[in-house]
């Protein structure tokens, strides 16, 4: 290997190319290049055959670097000839949004190192899959199974052995009569176009045979030629020139890129139409699958992460599609292709016009969504693809049996979706047999499951993952920031206090009031009625935005008027159907006229709606605990405590549910989780000493040593020391430990303890200004004296 001579790199020339800025060699002037400069125009690529020009130091129509003077474009195959790889930028904060536009690299090689990926959304560290030589991916013997074989008329199967006898791959369907045939087309050694040089078969699909050629015009390139399995369907025919139209337009860093399109003719003379596109030298994700498969048949299911990564990378591809009026169709994990870490999808031939209701539909069984027959693809039908994807990949389930799509099992059926329930939410949300049930848009999906990922990691390896809401403000305060032991026990939070505390759903940037109210913090009924009929004058006749609509329920709320609420809320879902906002302000109002069982109901419907949110788990998690179901409770709050444990009270409600099970110490685990530098750490401490002493049982002297070494450390008022000393001292007392060690820097005697604790006590009479409460100190400070001669 050579240095390379561009300035200021330090790469090395490794297979013709740069190993780190990625282009062809910097080559000298010789006695040749006035010669060729006045051949070729300024910015051509200069290769004999090519009429392209040079784009950011690339040609936009062979790839290849300008053709330098003195070049022998003709010496045959060249190492440098791999097909060019497509290597993107990293997207900021895991959103899966798509990256900037892609830098070309000429070795077409897969580095591990210098490779810049999207691939695990920044979180997840998807294992590198090698790029494989493309010799080495050739069938040895192509050949369609005869399970596979169907008639492509009426869908009756054809080809199938009988007797012993293997199935003819060539003939006619018994059924119908359509002829048909399972043998290859081109064979090895066959010049396609003039130009490709077909070395073998690759695979099979369902619209046709795949081929692995050279493409002998540009450096021997491997590049892979798609034709028909059944020349003779009118329906794959249509398909096939679908997908040339298609490819034509499409420009995403995600998706298979194209570079021809060529005929031959078939035995008969009859041409055929070929795709000629990049060679993705990797393996599927089918194929991975197949490698986690056990000695008894069935499959280990892939790592959530890793298969949630998967679909973070594939959305927006499929978003940007649907943004160009396209449907996908036919996704599934035969379609995508990873090498290194990076992702490609590939085979657009089922990809159809939103509005096309003439041309055939190609799918899968297990994969296509149920209203396909019905109602025909949407971009709704890609989101139920993509979520029987991820079914598939993380729960290890075949996709159908016999012929029909095998059902996500129950939550409490499989431990994956037992250990995260926001991820069942989230298949059962993007697979739901309702189309208008589903994710809206690919953008919405990978939103929600960013936020299923961050959940999922955060459970895995307890490292937190928060982020902060694109739907949801901030809480608005703790709604339960003590343990609420009283004479009843561990208490429950007020349903009042959560409404009045947790988030607010964030206004709708595109709403026509959006500007106008996030000018306008007051949630004041009649200055939100005086906006309302300003903004109604000016837009003309008719009902104030949504916003606005919401705005004054939340008024209404927040005044108590709960009724006018519901009307309001039941006005606007005749208009909005579908808003999951309504769902939410029927909570926060059941919330707030007691009804409890009808807020979980409303926070239940929105937490299955945005599976990737934290606000309606928390609010869930509240009022499941206010109903008693503690271990519903308990499980939400853990989840939302190990994503983002600065959120307080999601610490409060595990720590209750644990001291009503009788679990101190884990009580005690779920407060010492709030972080330093929540504003909530202080009063979490304190509720460990009040987990700690406040049932009057006889406390370890150890334990009661832990937590006054805690207390020395708190930044405390006064006020508040003096009560936190006085209830660990009257623990210590209770406990009559016999140890020497001091508590609070107190003997561990009866006697010097009531002394101190009589101090406290009256240190904390002087400091309140209740009289009934000074009086009540007082008085506590004199029965715990020790008794004395004087």
């Amino acid at each position: 290997m050579s240095a390379c001579a561009r300035p200021g790199c330090d790469g090395t020339i490794d297979e013709g190319y740069c190993d780190t800025c990625g282009v062809a060699p910097a080559v000298p002037p010789s006695a040749d290049a006035s010669a060729s400069a006045a051949v070729a125009p300024p910015g051509s690529c200069g290769r004999p055959g090519c009429d392209g020009t040079i784009d950011e130091g690339y040609c936009d129509t062979c790839g290849l670097a300008p053709a330098a003077a003195g070049t022998d474009t003709d010496a045959g195959p060249s190492t440098a000839a791999a097909a060019p790889t497509w290597s993107t930028s990293s997207s900021s904060g895991g959103s899966g949004s798509p990256a900037s536009r892609p830098t070309r690299r000429g070795s077409g090689r897969s580095g591990t190192a210098a490779t810049r990926s999207r691939l695990g959304a920044g979180m997840v560290d998807v294992p590198p899959v090698p790029r494989l030589d493309p010799v080495s991916a050739l069938m040895t013997d192509p050949q369609v199974a005869e399970s596979e074989r169907f008639c492509s008329r009426c869908g009756s199967p054809v080809g199938r052995g009988r007797d012993g006898q293997p199935g003819r791959v060539e003939g006619f369907c018994p059924k119908d009569g359509t002829r048909f045939s399972f043998i290859p087309k081109l064979t090895t050694g066959t010049l396609v176009g003039g130009q490709y040089d077909v070395l073998g078969c690759l695979a099979h699909g369902g619209l046709g045979w795949i081929y692995l050629a050279l493409d002998r015009a540009v450096n021997d390139r491997p590049v892979v030629l798609k034709g028909l399995l059944d020349a003779g369907d009118a329906d794959a025919m249509a398909a096939a020139v679908a997908e040339r139209r298609f490819l034509a337009e499409v420009d995403h860093p995600t998706i298979v890129k194209i570079y021809n399109f060529v005929r031959h003719p078939d035995d008969d003379g009859t041409p055929v139409e070929y795709i000629v596109m990049d060679y993705v030298g990797g393996s599927s994700l089918k194929q991975l699958m197949e490698k986690r498969r056990r000695a008894d048949g069935g499959l280990d299911p892939m790592p959530v992460g890793q298969a949630v990564a998967y679909a973070l990378e594939v959305l927006p591809a499929l978003g940007y599609l649907h943004a160009r009026g396209l449907v996908y169709c036919d996704f599934k994990p035969e379609n995508v292709i990873q090498y290194d870490r990076q992702l490609t999808l590939i085979d657009l031939g089922a990809v159809i016009g939103v509005d096309d209701r003439t041309s055939a539909v190609f799918g899968t069984i297990g994969y296509q969504a149920p209203e396909i027959a019905t109602f025909g693809p949407s971009p709704a039908s890609d989101v139920h693809t993509v979520g029987r994807t991820l079914a598939v990949l993380a729960l290890g389930m075949p996709p159908a049996r016999r012929g029909v799509p095998t059902p996500l099992p129950d939550l409490d059926a499989h431990p994956v979706l037992t250990r995260h329930p926001s991820f069942d939410r989230l298949l059962r949300r993007a697979t739901d047999p309702d189309p208008y049930r589903r994710f809206d848009s690919c953008d919405e999906m990978a939103e929600q499951l960013t936020g299923v990922l961050r959940e999922v990691l955060a459970t895995e390896d307890g490292r937190p993952r928060p982020a902060a809401s694109t739907l949801f403000g901030p809480p608005r305060g703790t709604f339960a920031p003590g343990l609420l032991i009283g004479e009843d026990g561990v208490g429950r939070p007020d349903p009042a206090a959560v409404a009045a505390m947790v988030p607010v759903p964030l206004v709708d940037p595109a709403d026509p009031a959006a500007g106008v109210l996030a000018a306008t913090a007051t949630v004041d009924r009649a200055e939100i009625a005086r906006i309302a009929e300003a903004s109604a004058q000016t837009g003309g006749p008719g009902e104030p935005s949504p916003e606005l609509r919401l705005r004054l329920i939340r008024a209404d709320i927040d005044a108590g008027d709960t009724a006018a609420a519901r009307v309001a809320i039941d006005a606007l879902r005749r208009d909005e159907a579908g808003d999951w906002r309504l769902d939410w302000f029927t909570g926060i109002a059941a919330l707030v006229d007691g009804d409890v069982p009808a807020a979980v109901t409303a926070f239940d419907a929105v937490y299955s709606t945005l599976p990737g949110e934290q606000a309606p788990k928390l609010a869930l998690a509240a009022a499941a605990e206010r109903a008693g179901a503690d271990a519903h409770a308990e499980q939400l709050a853990t989840l939302l405590a190990a994503t983002d444990p600065a959120l307080a009270d999601a610490a409060f409600v595990r720590a209750r549910c644990r001291l009503r099970a009788g679990d101190r110490a884990g009580a005690i685990t779920a407060l010492d989780a709030v972080p330093m530098t929540s504003s909530m750490h202080v009063p979490a401490q304190l509720a460990v000493v009040e987990a700690t002493v406040a049932d009057g049982t006889s406390v370890p002297a150890s334990e009661l040593r832990a937590v006054a070494a805690r207390v020395e450390s708190l930044p405390l008022d006064r006020a508040t020391d003096q009560g936190v000393r006085a209830a660990l001292l009257t623990a210590a007392i209770a406990t009559r430990s016999t140890e020497d060690g001091p508590l609070l820097g107190v003997p561990w005697r009866e006697h010097d303890l009531r002394l101190a604790l009589e101090g406290c006590l009256r240190a904390s009479a002087r400091l309140v200004t209740d009289h009934a409460h000074r009086v009540e100190l007082i008085d506590r400070a004199n029965a715990e004296r020790p008794r004395t001669w004087v």
